[in-house]
């Protein structure tokens, strides 16, 4: 399993149109093979910061995700943010917690 882990940061008076421009791409996202999760969010506490938070079966999955997404075109109304950070993390395996 692989874990993506994202943090962006916003001008707060553009963090919902990003928000709502990002639904598509979860959507799609999500309906790719061996996607387990992809979720955009906003961080209640920090009005300038949202996180996006992935989860695939493989590496290979994210990479087959990452070459779709090379392809995409740009939209005319993108929200760019100001700074961004992204780790990747290998999993070896989960459990319950408790």
């Amino acid at each position: 399993m692989v874990i993506v882990g994202r943090s962006f940061e916003f001008d707060p008076s553009k963090r919902e149109q990003f928000l709502a421009s990002r639904v598509d791409m979860m959507c799609n996202s999500r309906a790719e093979a061996g996607c387990l999760e992809y979720t955009f969010a906003d961080n209640p506490i920090d009005p300038t910061r949202v996180v996006l938070y992935e989860r695939w079966e493989s590496q290979a999955h994210l990479e087959a995700h990452l070459a779709a997404m090379q392809g995409a075109p740009k939209r005319p109304d993108e929200v760019a943010p100001i700074s961004s950070s992204i780790s990747i993390y290998d999993v070896a395996g989960e459990h319950p917690l408790g």
